[in-house]
């Protein structure tokens, strides 16, 4: 699932989060959009367990800030 973040990237340690989320999600990724400033984030976790994980490592967020962007994927390529 990706999710899309709304946070003042300011306030954004990408290494302590990208930490916390592996520790959670081995396959995890997370990195700031350049365009929105937003949070990007993809992972099997679900977005409550992503919120905490979020105020774990310093940057707690309302659950409306978090969203689950629609897949892309075509499923070409799994089968």
């Amino acid at each position: 699932m990706e999710l899309d973040i709304r946070i003042d990237p300011s306030r954004v340690d990408l290494t302590r989060i990208e930490r916390a989320l592996l520790e959670s999600d081995p396959a995890a990724l997370v990195d700031l959009d350049p365009a929105s400033g937003h949070l990007r984030v993809a992972t099997c976790a679900g977005t409550s367990e992503v919120r905490a994980i979020l105020a774990a490592a310093g940057v707690a967020v309302p659950q409306q800030a978090i969203h689950i962007v629609p897949s892309v994927c075509c499923g070409g390529c799994s089968g």
